[in-house]
């Protein structure tokens, strides 16, 4: 099916070139002037620029209209970021990269000094942090100085200004067209192979699977509000079935899938992570296993890479270093696997969560707001995720889904170490979406149970510390919501005493806030405040009905047994003393610095059994699995997930 011919912007015939100095005139002006081809008196609506600036680039390079938005779409959403970089260095709506002059600035690392692997069994493990190497930068990685070559826009200008950014794609993607022998073409059906190679892939299953989400894209149609409060639309075209063939010409390597779990949509290939003895009986940098058949999979951990993909690859395939399951590149969303699911990988910094969960690092930086992911990532990790949920049964929620900034400190020690990633400006309410579980009101108003859901646009809160200590953070949208010990902003804020230290509005400080879709118990409602039983305390946020941060849901809770005053949190659910067998040495049930009071609720995601994988040795032959008669439920306890006996508490619906 054919572009209809009348669009704006576009016209019919060989006439609806415009001259290249036009479209440079247009890009230049910053978006404020008249749309090319209108009268000065048709000045555009302030809000409808960015749609008009697709439709002139789509006429200056024969590109069609929908595709270009498609494509745009599954880069950035239409979002210009102010100008600011991706976490690949990509910029403004086509997500243009210039990798060399923006990544040089980005590497910064999750605050922590976690063990990865969290188990008192054996000596902790402290790998040195390294910076990833920034070298040698893939074509992927250096689109930008292309687009200025093909269109004679300066690079400033296609960093900053949206309209010279779009009609920048455009080229790029006319260019890829060329490339291939391929005419211009009305239909959008014909640039399947041109959208492929725009990905920047440098193999076959990788482009495809990123022309297949451009095209699911302009299938279903889009349409939103940009960060700049432009109106932008993709109309749907339901039908529309492009003409894969011409990727076959495109002369990209063949990478196989061989080897690796992951869905069929997307692209995935096998780089594994050594399993290997070396110096003085010392392995890594991962334990072999046999799940889900000897311990359930419970949790998807998501965390940030805190460097940039070629080095996080070299990385991961160093036997002295730690290991998780998957990688997600930011370009296009493809997908490196490293260790099986069967098998424990070192991530989480919690021996417990570790033997029970799957590891997924994405490509960016905690401490930099306006170093976003691309929506091809976030479209790419639901894409893995929800496989995985279904595979092994783990529940599409925030306390199975967790961030490695709501993994809790195994011991009381372990727990100022205890990393921060993926932070406050991972979007989870937009993830969750493309997870097909939105965070939406399941009670009334007046529930017992909220969930956390600020709109992340509106949602600015102040951190400090991205730059310098102390400093500002750009202000950004945010997943995250503070807390206060009073229904007022200049009350303290609620202290986490665990850290050891005066709450701050830090950017890796988790004292005193909470994140979207996590669920807590009401404790008090004031005006527009609502306030939370929270770290064994009362913590109040601002809620107010015309811009809520929460919605009221159902859900369990948990609440100390008839006659106990508190209860103890745990930071890992380990068997009793007398369920290890002869050779395994029982492992300390030991309470973390929190008590749960007498009266207070906490939301719970579930039993589950106590547990421990013993496997200290290179040897397999010595791996256990202890089961213990203990039970514990898992909670919602403060930033951090934490688990209580079973046996000490009251389970009740809200």
């Amino acid at each position: 099916m054919r572009e209809p011919a009348t669009e704006p912007g576009r016209a019919a015939g060989p006439s609806r070139r415009a001259t290249r100095g036009a479209l440079c005139a247009l890009a230049a002006a910053a978006l404020t002037l008249p749309l090319l081809g209108a009268a000065p008196s048709e000045a555009r609506p302030s809000t409808a620029r960015l749609q008009q600036a697709f439709s002139a680039a789509a006429a200056e390079y024969d590109v069609p209209r929908s595709v270009l938005l498609g494509v745009s779409y599954l880069q950035s959403r239409w979002d210009a970021h102010g100008g600011a970089p991706s976490v690949t260095g990509g910029y403004g709506p086509m997500h243009l990269t210039d990798a060399e002059a923006a990544l040089a600035a980005s590497e910064h690392h999750a605050e922590g000094t976690e063990d990865p692997r969290g188990d008192d069994a054996r000596p902790a493990l402290r790998p040195e942090e390294r910076a990833p190497r920034t070298t040698g930068l893939p074509d992927r990685l250096t689109t930008l100085p292309k687009a200025a070559r093909l269109t004679g826009l300066s690079p400033e200008l296609l960093r900053e200004d949206p309209a010279a950014n779009v009609a920048g794609g455009a080229a790029l993607l006319a260019e890829a067209q060329r490339r291939l022998g391929e005419p211009p073409s009305d239909d959008p059906a014909d640039w399947y192979a041109a959208v492929a190679l725009f990905s920047g892939a440098d193999d076959s299953a990788s482009a495809a699977a990123y022309a297949d989400e451009v095209y699911a894209v302009i299938r279903s149609g889009e349409a939103r509000v940009t960060d700049a409060g432009q109106e932008v639309a993709l109309a749907a075209r339901p039908d529309l079935a492009p003409d894969t063939s011409a990727l076959d010409r495109a002369g990209l390597r063949t990478a196989s899938a061989a080897g690796t779990e992951c869905p069929r949509t997307v692209s995935c290939e096998w780089i594994p992570a050594p399993y290997e003895e070396f110096g003085d009986g010392d392995y890594g940098n991962h334990d072999r296993g046999n799940r889900p058949a000897s311990q359930p999979i419970r949790y998807i951990v998501v965390h940030d890479t805190e460097g940039a993909w070629e080095g996080v690859l070299d990385m991961v395939q160093d036997p002295t270093y730690v290991s998780w399951q998957y990688s997600l590149r930011s370009t296009d969303g493809h997908i490196a696997q490293h260790v099986k699911a069967k098998d424990v990988a070192w991530h989480a910094g919690n021996w417990y969560v570790n033997a029970g969960s799957i590891g997924l690092e994405h490509e960016g930086f905690l401490a930099e707001p306006d170093a976003w992911y691309t929506e091809a990532m976030y479209r790419s990790s639901a894409r893995l995720v929800k496989y995985l949920s279904k595979k092994y049964d783990i529940p599409l929620d925030r306390q199975h889904i967790l961030g490695h900034d709501t993994v809790p400190g195994p011991t009381s020690g372990t727990i100022p170490g205890m990393h921060t990633d993926p932070g406050p400006y991972w979007d989870w309410a937009h993830y969750f979406e493309l997870l097909g579980r939105p965070f939406e009101a399941t009670a009334g108003k007046n529930s017992d149970v909220v969930t956390i859901r600020p709109d992340y646009s509106a949602n600015r809160p102040v951190f400090t510390g991205c730059e310098s200590a102390g400093e500002p953070c750009a202000t950004h949208g945010s997943s995250a919501v503070r807390l206060y010990s009073d229904h007022d902003e200049n009350a303290p804020l609620i202290k986490d005493v665990g850290l050891g230290r005066a709450p701050t509005t830090g950017v890796n400080d988790l004292s005193s806030r909470v994140s979207t879709g996590q669920q807590y118990a009401v404790a008090d409602r004031w005006g527009d405040w609502t306030a939370i039983w929270y770290l064994g305390q009362k913590a109040w946020f601002r809620n107010p009905a015309g811009q809520p941060a929460a919605v009221p849901s159902k859900g369990l809770v948990v609440t100390p047994r008839e006659g106990l005053e508190s209860v103890p949190v745990y930071g890992r659910a380990y068997p009793e003393k007398e369920a290890y067998p002869e050779g395994v040495p029982a492992q300390a049930v030991s309470p973390l610095p929190y008590t749960l009071p007498k009266g207070q609720k906490y939301v719970t995601g579930g039993k589950v059994p106590g547990e421990y994988y013993y496997a200290v040795t290179f040897d397999e032959a010595s791996h256990r699995v202890v089961t213990g008669k203990d039970l514990y439920y898992e909670i919602q306890f403060g930033h951090r997930v934490g688990f209580v006996r079973a046996a000490d508490v009251t389970v009740t619906s809200s």
